[in-house]
């Protein structure tokens, strides 16, 4: 199944994660990268990786960015492996693929994350599965809030194993990103009708709330208080990337 698939990888400033991302990519014959203009080591660095393949487009929107490498970049095999600069492959989901044998009605798959604070696996986080693995041929993203998915016909699966979320970009890059993510994540509550939204979307609607059981969530239930420092980290970003959006919804309906 591996040589029926290629790596399709989005870049902007990766250098702190890119390096760990392509290091479990060897196995594949190319891996596409498109890069929204780095200017830092991103680009030096992923030319030491020989089976890679650097196209450079001006950054729009993730659905559009993905949309380009997806249709634009030459890519022809039957699957692609669509992965964010900071998803780093284990061994255990790379055997999972290597041995997938996919049915004619499945057209993507699902992969369960380890999100990590500085290099550190949580027991638990409130990242959700994504369609990471899919058929090439009929797909398309579409953007949705603050992120992307991608939309074809068959429907999906889930992988075996986990992939890790291991992003050690600094923390007013980070900072600078919840700014991003918060203004389209608004756009997206306010032109949902209510009905329509998942149930976490329809809390943030409650401004007062959410920040606070995020915070909760995190820590106790998901376990992140016996990941010690680790875990108080992710619950305090989730806190403050709830409260960012709560300060923009309180301001727009002010």
């Amino acid at each position: 199944m591996l040589k029926k698939i290629t790596p399709l990888i989005l870049t902007f400033n990766e250098e702190s994660n890119i390096e760990r991302t392509l290091q479990v990519l060897r196995w594949a014959s190319e891996v596409v990268v498109v890069d929204s203009g780095s200017t830092d080591r991103t680009l030096e660095i992923i030319s030491t990786f020989r089976n890679t393949r650097i196209v450079n487009r001006p950054f729009d929107s993730h659905a559009q960015q993905w949309n380009f490498g997806l249709h634009e970049c030459g890519i022809a095999s039957d699957w692609v492996l669509a992965l964010d600069a900071d998803y780093v492959l284990t061994d255990e989901t790379i055997n999972a693929v290597q041995q997938l044998e996919p049915p004619d009605d499945v057209g993507a798959y699902q992969a369960r994350f380890r999100y990590c604070i500085n290099g550190e696996p949580l027991r638990g986080s409130l990242y959700p599965p994504v369609s990471v693995l899919y058929r090439r041929e009929g797909a398309n993203y579409i953007q949705d809030g603050h992120t992307q998915r991608i939309s074809q016909a068959r429907k999906s699966a889930m992988l075996a194993g986990y992939i890790l979320h291991d992003d050690r970009k600094p923390l007013d890059r980070w900072l600078a990103a919840q700014m991003r993510y918060a203004r389209l994540e608004l756009s997206h509550l306010l032109q949902t009708p209510f009905s329509r939204l998942g149930w976490p979307d329809r809390l943030r609607r409650f401004y007062l709330v959410m920040p606070a059981l995020a915070f909760f969530y995190c820590l106790i239930v998901k376990g992140g208080i016996f990941d010690g420092r680790a875990g108080l980290m992710y619950a305090m970003q989730r806190f403050v990337a709830e409260a960012v959006l709560s300060l923009m919804l309180m301001e727009k309906k002010r």
